[in-house]
């Protein structure tokens, strides 16, 4: 049997950990894996090449993904996707493993709609926003990215006497916003999943100024778009001199953490499992409540996700 495995959309860290996991257990398993360079583009172009334990020697611990990524327009024209087939049609390729998002799965559903291709998804987007799935391969190490930026920045907030609105990724998901306030000790945050009120906020922030609060750090998700006016309100109402930070595109980058480095490796040794012993595949791996299991693409698509009730509870207190 010969699998392909391949990175599309958005990266994040712990997808070269599963890409080598994946081609020492194909080797393990007796299976030939195949790499899947430049996302679904280059299933098109044929970029595509038979592996070997030397092109996964000394990854494990990079950000990123050594097979590249690309969001593909012409991947959804027949004729691109027919070529697609072809390519992997005379390498023998029967199954693929992706990792990505909703928008990959659903690329590779109508895929396997038009040619019969198995294949698996691997949720890796640092959002951690597809449904079905607590976790998503990226987020701790994104988790952990925000954390040292909050830490530091703490620093220069209290040297200044500052206000520091600091926004995070996650498209229209308050996931990272809101975990990092949390566990970063924030003392506002603004996200989409929650009603905020600046009155009671201001209230509060402006009786700890007079108590001999100096600075503050209010977290914003990028899909709440009020990092600017929390910025406003800091130096308007409360009386703060204010700064924006928005750490963009570093969220996505770094050195894999621990977990994710372990879940990859889970991730891609259960997705083999169910290419291996079962045929019509088009599936996407989930973690759910701290165990695997696999769930069709269209209940991924139709679904929504939403951050778990106990979280947004803790997170109330940082609103209003």
């Amino acid at each position: 049997m010969n699998i392909a495995i391949f990175t599309s959309g958005g990266d994040c860290a712990g997808m070269n950990p599963a890409i080598k996991t994946f081609v020492e257990e194909c080797y393990t398993r007796e299976i030939i894996p195949y790499l899947i360079y430049d996302g679904l583009e280059g299933l098109i172009d044929d970029n595509i090449k038979k592996a070997s334990h030397c092109d996964v020697s000394g990854i494990i611990y990079r950000g990123g993904t050594i097979l590249r990524s690309s969001r593909s327009k012409r991947f959804f024209e027949k004729e691109h996707r027919a070529r697609a087939y072809e390519n992997l049609k005379s390498k023998g390729i029967e199954k693929l493993i992706v990792l990505g998002g909703d928008g990959s799965f659903r690329a590779l559903d109508i895929f396997y709609h038009d040619f019969g291709i198995d294949f698996i998804g691997i949720p890796s987007t640092i959002d951690n926003d597809i449904y079905g799935t607590d976790y998503c391969l990226g987020v701790d190490t994104a988790l952990n990215v925000i954390r040292q930026a909050i830490d530091d920045i703490r620093d220069t907030a209290s040297s200044f006497k500052r206000a520091f609105v600091i926004e995070t990724m996650g498209r229209e998901c308050g996931y990272l916003a809101l975990v990092s306030a949390l566990t970063c000790g924030a003392e506002v945050c603004i996200i989409p999943e929650l009603e905020f009120n600046l009155q009671t906020l201001g209230d509060r922030l402006k009786d700890d100024v007079k108590k001999g609060r100096n600075y503050a750090i209010a977290i914003t998700a990028e899909g709440s778009n009020m990092s600017e006016k929390i910025e406003a309100w800091f130096e308007n109402e409360i009386g703060l001199e204010s700064r924006i930070t928005k750490l963009g595109h570093i969220q996505r980058g770094g050195n894999p953490s621990v977990f994710d480095r372990l879940i990859a490796s889970e991730f891609v040794i259960n997705a083999l499992d169910q290419l291996s012993k079962m045929s019509n595949n088009h599936h996407t791996i989930v973690y759910k409540n701290g165990s695997f299991d696999f769930i069709d693409i269209d209940t991924v698509s139709s679904g929504t996700y939403t951050i778990k009730p106990e979280l947004l509870k803790m997170g109330q207190a940082l609103c209003r």
